[in-house]
């Protein structure tokens, strides 16, 4: 069995600084796993360990996703290869043409089972990735799934909704979004750090990987932190009636 987990390379979230006029600075942020397919590339993991397979990541993004440090990330934590399409055409493009161009990785891959994406991305959170590629791939798909159990050429999911757990059975191949709280992703040990080196790395090009034509579809105009205010300090103390309606009317007043 093969699994194909997708991952999305972000800014490291920690070192993202905010500059004194208010912009958003990433130069001191350094490229990392988006921290929802850190639990996309964990279950494929158990999956391939509890049902016996194959795990194989895939990336799309910019040129400076190809970085080794990443790389190894990735692969200490269980794929056993993966597969990048690293260019700049693919800087600024939405969950479609991500769709698009994963569509492309995954037809060039061919021989797959099952394909894994994290509920969202740590950037932009579009939740749409995943459903979008099972629909150009024309294989069922389904998202929020926390749990996941292989059976004679099914996937059985689960889904927690609001009140109600939802059990479902979908046929394979599949396109399945799981939620970050299927597991916990694991910590790499250095045994399997030092085994990341050894595996397989393949870096494309856009015209390599057979993606068409894309050109970037987002442009971002302007990225400002909120504006400092200090704090009211206005309290409003005790649980009485006239407390409440004090409460919500000093609410009512900030909202206008």
């Amino acid at each position: 069995m093969n699994i194909i987990t997708c991952f999305k390379v972000v800014p490291e979230e920690q070192d993202i600084t905010v500059k004194p006029n208010r912009d958003i600075s990433f130069e001191k942020a350094p490229m990392t796993i988006s921290a929802y397919d850190l639990n996309c590339i964990e279950a494929g993991t158990q999956l391939a360990e509890a049902n016996g397979g194959n795990v194989i990541g895939i990336s799309v993004g910019a040129k400076k996703i190809d970085d080794s440090k990443l790389k190894k990330n990735v692969l200490s934590r269980g794929p056993e290869s993966i597969f990048m399409v690293a260019d700049d055409k693919l800087e600024n493009i939405d969950t479609y043409q991500t769709a698009n161009a994963l569509k492309a990785v995954a037809e060039k891959i061919k021989d797959y089972d099952l394909i894994l994406c994290g509920e969202g991305s740590a950037d932009l959170y579009a939740q749409q990735v995943g459903p979008q590629l099972g629909q150009l791939l024309s294989l069922p798909a389904i998202n929020s799934v926390s749990k996941i159990t292989l059976a004679d050429g099914k996937a059985i999911v689960e889904r927690t909704l609001e009140n109600e757990l939802e059990t479902l059975e979908i046929s394979l191949p599949a396109v399945i979004s799981v939620t970050s709280d299927i597991n916990l992703p694991r910590i790499p040990s250095m045994k399997q750090i030092l085994a990341a080196g050894k595996k397989s790395a393949t870096i494309w090009s856009a015209e390599d990987a057979g993606i068409g034509n894309l050109s970037a579809t987002l442009g971002v105009i302007e990225t400002k932190a909120p504006e400092q205010m200090d704090r009211k300090k206005d309290i409003v103390q005790g649980d009485s009636e006239e407390a409440i309606k004090s409460f919500i009317t000093k609410i009512q007043e900030v909202l206008k």
